[in-house]
């Protein structure tokens, strides 16, 4: 199977989406929307237990839009169903890579694996601000239903992903930086985890055997992005390490490794912006 650039895109935009932390706290006027085009620069796993890492270098959309209902600003693209001081009830989305099962040893001869997009409600609660507003501590418990975009739509089931994020602005007397730090663990149930990690029969090889996963704990998560918005200019950059020592599917010949690095540099130049502005909450 050929893995065409619009797929690569999707990762382009995946990582726009987890990256961006830009937006600042505190009230004040700011454009409706903005848009810009950039660049990235990926190295991801295959899959989290791979042990094949491949770089990208990829186009970056960069959007912002700051209405009352549809959002997407430094946490992601949602729809805002609900949001007071204590708790926001959002709609948010996330994507996986695809994989050329032929370039990794542990799949070759199987069935390539098409980018994921995920979709779900997402409940966070906000747990601690500090008084000056610049730290932001949240509990984020988003469930999204993945589906295989591919040549058809595909299920490729359910994840749930609890974390604990805390954005610091400006850290450490670095004026207009922002940085996110997240924990968290990964929960998928059977279709989820058989997407990445069953070996079917028919893939069956000495070193190869069959495997069927189980739903359930995916591993731990901890992710770290700063970012930075200039007058006309966005930089933003993130590392991510997964821990899958007791995963459910960590017996599978596919799971070449316990732990993953993932990794991500961009730059987007802000081409529009909108002359309406709003007046955006902290």
């Amino acid at each position: 199977m050929t893995l065409g650039f619009g797929r690569y895109l999707l990762a382009g935009i995946a990582f726009s989406l987890t990256a961006l932390v830009g937006e600042p706290r505190a009230q004040t006027e700011k454009p409706l929307w903005e848009a810009g085009l950039g660049a990235t620069v990926l190295s991801f796993p295959d899959y989290r237990g791979s042990d094949h890492q491949r770089s990208y270098a990829l186009p970056m959309p960069y959007f912002v839009y700051r209405g009352e209902i549809f959002q997407a600003d430094r946490d992601g693209v949602r729809g805002v169903l609900f949001d007071n001081r204590i708790a926001e009830l959002n709609l948010s989305v996330s994507a996986s890579l695809p994989v050329d099962s032929d370039g990794n040893d542990a799949r070759r001869g199987m069935s390539d694996l098409d980018p994921t997009f995920e979709i779900g409600p997402s409940l966070e609660i906000h747990l601690w601000r500090s008084p000056d507003q610049r730290m932001l501590l949240d509990l984020r418990l988003p469930l999204r239903k993945a589906i295989a975009v591919g040549g058809n739509f595909r299920d490729a089931g359910l994840v749930f992903t609890p974390k604990i994020n805390l954005d610091i602005e400006d850290p450490l007397g670095f004026a207009g930086w922002n940085l996110g730090l997240l924990i968290g663990a990964d929960y998928g149930n059977r279709r989820q985890h058989a997407y990445f990690y069953d070996v079917a029969p028919a893939f069956v090889t000495p070193e190869r055997p069959a495997y069927r996963a189980d739903g359930g704990f995916g591993g731990l998560k901890a992710i770290a992005a700063l970012s930075k918005r200039f007058d006309r200019f966005w930089v933003g950059c993130f590392a991510r390490y997964d821990r899958l020592e007791d995963a459910v599917f960590a017996e599978s010949p596919l799971v070449r490794q316990d732990h993953a690095w993932a990794a991500g540099i961009g730059i987007a130049w802000i081409i529009g912006q909108s002359p309406e502005t709003v007046r955006v909450r902290d």
